[in-house]
């Protein structure tokens, strides 16, 4: 499970690919996409959503602006071949909705078009990520209700009482595809009684 889900300061420090985010006289180094330093251009202070990656020689932070670009990251590296900078060279590339329609359409040829991504791991990211990611786009591609603070917070208490989160955002995508006005703690009893 991540310790960190989001830190917010002063913006320290700004590149293409990297953010130093000040809090409390510490400089968080993120690893950033293109996507997010464009989001960043110009501010002061920020808040990024943080996804730590542990390998034995690193601990490596990576920042996102949206929960929709750090969701396509995850999805990206739970795919064989795809590591965390092969994931933020293709959140470069191209667009989280490039991506998701890449993946729903078959488009090797899109994923194919980022550095370091062959023709078969391209293939591998249509394979294992087609059921992950929403069928349309008018349904929200992945996580339909990203803005949905009731969504998150019953997301969140649906992992940290150890269920997958997969598992869970299909459950909980399902139940607010059926009735959208539910609230955190209706979702979390509903979703309990599906997984």
């Amino acid at each position: 499970m991540a310790i960190y889900e989001y830190i917010s300061g002063k913006l320290a420090e700004l590149t293409p690919a990297i953010a130093v985010l000040e809090q409390g006289g510490i400089g968080y180094l993120l690893q950033i996409s293109i996507q997010t330093h464009a989001a960043l251009r110009g501010k002061e202070q920020a808040t990024l959503l943080i996804e730590e990656v542990i390998r034995e020689d690193a601990h490596t932070l990576y920042g996102f602006v949206t929960r929709e670009e750090r969701e396509v990251f995850r999805l990206l590296i739970s795919v064989t071949g795809i590591g965390p900078n092969t994931a933020r060279m293709m959140l470069s590339s191209l667009t989280t909705a490039e991506i998701r329609r890449a993946v729903q359409t078959d488009n090797v040829a899109v994923l194919k078009s980022v550095k370091g991504v062959g023709i078969k791991t391209a293939q591998r990211v249509i394979i294992d990520l087609r059921d992950k990611i929403g069928k349309t786009e008018d349904a929200g591609g992945i996580l339909p209700s990203l803005g949905n603070t009731a969504k998150d917070e019953a997301l969140s208490a649906l992992v940290m009482l150890g269920f997958g989160r997969t598992e869970s955002v299909k459950v909980l995508d399902q139940i607010l595809k059926d009735n959208p006005l539910n609230g955190a703690e209706d979702l979390v009893r509903l979703a309990l009684k599906k997984l």
